[in-house]
This record gives structure tokens, C-alpha cells and sequence, in this order.
């Protein structure tokens, strides 16, 4: 049999937590009203994927799990930003 193990996170984490995001989701308005050409896609894509990584990190306890999770995880993020720097790649050469 397993031993399920539970993880109490304290409030003062996720107290920073929430500020995190919600200073995250700040900064993305805000890019929004800065022009920089084709790297706003760029720093918005950026942006979420902090705010995502977080979000996996502690709502999901991916903190909390093996490594193997942790690589999966990975690899699935390398491959997102391989499938967007070839749309990159193919928007800017049309």
C-alpha cells in the first residue's frame, strides 16, 4: 500500500503567492501599453509562463511531488516554447 502524505502550506505563502500573480497579471496590463513591436507577444507569452509555472509549483504541489513529475513538466514547457519560436520564425519570414 501507498502512504498518502499531505502538504500544509502556511498562509504566508500563499498570501505571497497571490501577490506574486497579482503583480504578475499587473505587469501584463501594463505591457500592454507599451509599444515594443513584435516582443509584446513575446513578453505577454513570457509572462504567462511565470505566472503558470507558479501555479503548477504550488496550487498543483508539483513542488511537493517527485522529480519525474518535475521533468515532465519540463519537457512539456520545452516543447511549448519550441512550437512558439517556429511560429515565430515562420510570422516574421512571411
Amino acid at each position: 500500500m501507498s502512504q498518502e502524505t499531505t502538504h500544509i502550506v502556511s498562509y504566508k505563502t500563499q498570501i505571497f503567492v497571490l501577490l506574486a500573480l497579482l503583480v504578475l497579471t499587473a505587469i501584463s496590463v501594463a505591457i500592454t501599453r507599451i509599444e515594443m513591436g513584435p516582443f509584446n507577444t513575446a513578453a505577454a507569452l513570457l509572462i504567462a509562463s511565470i505566472k503558470a509555472s507558479i501555479v503548477l509549483a504550488w496550487f498543483m504541489h508539483l513542488k511537493f511531488e517527485s522529480r519525474f513529475f518535475t521533468v515532465m513538466v519540463a519537457a512539456v514547457f520545452i516543447l511549448f516554447l519550441l512550437v512558439i519560436l517556429v511560429t515565430f520564425f515562420d510570422y516574421s519570414y512571411r
